[in-house]
């Protein structure tokens, strides 16, 4: 599944980058104050992605081989 925000985020920056190089705008501008920003967001949400994802794989978010299977080894599914 798609992560909106961040495609939202990396769009915005993308956007702020071109027009901040099209320009040659200084590095005290809001614009690449903005683009600094957007930065530190960008790394924190896939920090807390990251962790997220550690963390899943701790509570056993995996399914053990063979759930679907019945006790005696036969499939459920019919």
């Amino acid at each position: 599944m798609a992560d909106l925000y961040l495609k939202a985020l990396q769009s915005e920056r993308t956007k702020l980058w071109a027009e901040a190089r099209l320009k040659g705008l200084p590095h005290d501008t809001p614009q690449r104050q903005r683009i600094r920003e957007i930065d530190e967001q960008i790394a924190a949400h896939k920090s807390k992605q990251e962790g997220a994802k550690q963390g899943d794989a701790k509570q056993g978010g995996a399914k053990p081989a063979g759930g679907d299977k019945a006790p005696g080894g036969k499939a459920t599914g019919r």
